[in-house]
């Protein structure tokens, strides 16, 4: 069985592992609970947590209410029965979030359409939302749709400190260089 981080030639390989890279985005696991706006929630958290450019990996679970703008439409559609949640996508930053959900009724028939707020959260709704850490999203007004539209700037590049083991680290002890 090879370990993970192993590789020919590595400290790992010799019997030392070495710390594997870290990643460049950050993760986000969150459990909503009933009676709460799936909407509302998310914007909440993108505006209290520092993300920067933040979008849904996953989303499961159930609402006893949703509100969506269908597509092409200007007023809200509201569903008044419960629904399962079966896809949720889209992008947070501090300053606005553009979301949109497939959801199923009891018959399985599927609606789609702008996340709004009106969708209230049954028993449960777990959301795994990625933040990453080389762009920077903002919503910015486009002459042509007349809407707040993404905008993405890379983050400048720095050069990363060289990773420490968690146990070396607590216990003061420096790493060795590759």
């Amino acid at each position: 069985m090879v370990k993970p981080g192993w590789r020919p030639g590595s400290a790992a390989a010799a019997g030392r592992q070495q710390p594997l890279p870290t990643g460049s985005l950050k993760i986000y696991p969150l459990r909503l609970l009933p009676g709460q706006d799936l909407k509302q929630e998310l914007e909440r958290f993108a505006r209290q947590q520092p993300l920067q450019a933040a979008f849904v990996l996953s989303a499961v679970g159930s609402l006893s209410q949703a509100t969506l703008r269908l597509a092409d439409q200007t007023e809200d559609h509201l569903l008044s029965e419960c629904l399962e949640i079966l896809s949720l996508s889209g992008s947070l930053c501090p300053d606005g979030v553009h979301l949109h959900l497939a959801v199923a009724d009891a018959q399985g028939r599927t609606w789609g359409g702008h996340l709004r707020p009106g969708c209230l959260i049954y028993t449960t709704a777990e959301i795994v939302l990625a933040d990453s850490l080389e762009y920077r999203f903002s919503r910015q007004p486009d002459p042509a749709t007349g809407y707040l539209e993404l905008h993405i700037q890379k983050v400048a590049e720095a050069t990363p400190p060289s990773p420490q083991r968690a146990d070396e680290t607590a216990a003061g002890i420096p790493s060795c260089p590759p």
